[in-house]
């Protein structure tokens, strides 16, 4: 039996949807997000790596359970709407989208700057441009791109990791801790480095179009979160043990720096094409993220409604998808790379605390996992925002602020018709 002409349709299986939430989180962190760990942290970049990747396990636990009692999309805009009331719940989808919008701009930016330095910005316009038609013609589509682009990037970072070990330029001296890490380091590093593990949301935001959610969502979102954590782990020791933290913190590329310092330059185009391809995949599900919370905030009409409608011929937020991509387009013809990164780290932790909140107000009949698990994630996200530079701070609050606003004067409009 056919559903509503505005539901979208149900196609993704567990592989499908692993596929997507590696698509999201590969790319971001090992490519980007190394670097300024680094510069926060030198080695104690590794005690972030643990760190983030503890947050984002609860995290992604408690975003399972509750995409598992709320299959729909638009992920924590629906689970605090639901479990906290309307207020939270507009907050965490307008923290998403102007959030997740701003990474959209970051990894097209990186896509420009490792296919094409001299003109990245161009080649971002047309990265977003052309992610967008894929996600236009439907979902399905998406997710097949998204599993070759996976492909790619684990054989090129498998060969990464390989290259240094047999090296011998690799040495575990530079993995110890020295008296310049500080637990402030550590923390903004896990804060920086936590912006790399958010793809899970991907998943959670597909509740309307995976077969059997209460089933596939808590099935993938760990293990595809496990998977990722392995990979930044393996990474991020061959770069730290072969550049220290000084040169990691140094180099704007730090894999293809690795590769060239043990002694293979010629691996080093690879490594950027693998770069640019890995931030096309996160690009890729990012913007699908994205449009599903847009659909759904317009659905309740936080967002003007003509952007809930579903294309009857592909089953897509049609105009919700070419909202956003327009959005990212001009901001990633405009925007600096490290700007835009810091904007939409805050947001997307903030983002995770109504999550965890939501999940501790489960009942155990309801699937609530372990007290401690919302209870960590809520603390942790909270800690990690504020450890964030100040800059970063002040712009995410900024925006949080706005949302509040606009509900609001949102409100008051609504009362008085």
């Amino acid at each position: 039996m056919s559903g509503s002409p505005d539901e979208l349709r149900r196609r993704l299986g567990t592989f499908d949807a692993v596929v997507v939430g590696l698509g999201s989180m590969i790319g971001a962190g090992i490519f980007a997000a190394l670097g300024p760990a680094a510069r926060a942290a030198g080695p104690g970049l590794l005690l972030g790596l643990a760190l983030a990747g503890t947050v984002a396990y609860c995290n992604a636990t408690s975003s399972a359970r509750l995409a598992a009692r709320y299959p729909a999309s638009g992920g924590t805009y629906v689970y605090g709407r639901e479990r906290l009331g309307e207020f939270w719940g507009h907050l965490a989808g307008w923290g998403f989208v102007v959030g997740k919008t701003a990474s959209c701009a970051a990894m097209a930016l990186t896509v420009g700057r490792y296919a094409w330095p001299e003109h990245a910005h161009a080649v971002a316009v047309a990265a977003v441009v052309a992610l967008t038609a894929v996600n236009y013609a439907g979902v399905s589509k998406s997710a097949l791109l998204t599993r070759v682009i996976v492909a790619v990037v684990l054989a090129v970072l498998g060969a990464v990791v390989v290259t240094v070990a047999v090296s011998g330029e690799a040495d575990a001296a530079r993995l110890g801790l020295d008296a310049d890490v500080t637990a402030g380091g550590v923390l903004q590093a896990a804060g920086l480095l936590f912006f790399a593990f958010a793809g899970y949301a991907r998943i959670a935001t597909l509740g309307e179009e995976v077969r059997d959610p209460a089933r596939t969502i808590p099935r993938a979102i760990p293990i595809a979160l496990g998977i990722v954590l392995s990979v930044y782990a393996l990474v991020a020791v061959a770069a730290l043990a072969t550049l220290g933290g000084d040169g990691l913190a140094r180099t704007g590329a730090p894999l293809a720096a690795a590769v060239e310092t043990a002694g293979f330059a010629g691996l080093e185009p690879v490594v950027r094409a693998g770069a640019a391809i890995a931030a096309l995949g996160s690009l890729l599900a990012l913007i699908l993220g994205v449009s599903r919370t847009t659909l759904a905030m317009a659905r309740d009409r936080h967002l003007p409604h003509a952007l809930a409608a579903v294309h009857p011929r592909f089953g897509v937020p049609h105009r919700a998808e070419l909202a956003v991509g327009a959005v990212v387009a001009v901001a990633a013809a405009t925007a600096d790379l490290r700007s835009v990164i810091g904007f939409s780290s805050f947001g997307v932790l903030m983002y995770y605390a109504v999550a965890n909140a939501s999940a501790w107000t489960l009942a155990p009949s309801e699937g609530r996992p372990p007290r401690v698990v919302p209870a960590v994630g809520l603390a942790g996200c909270v800690v990690l925002a504020f450890a964030l530079p100040v800059a970063a701070m002040a712009a995410g609050a900024g925006v949080l602020v706005a949302g509040a606003a606009w509900y609001g004067v949102r409100r008051a409009w609504t009362s008085r018709d």
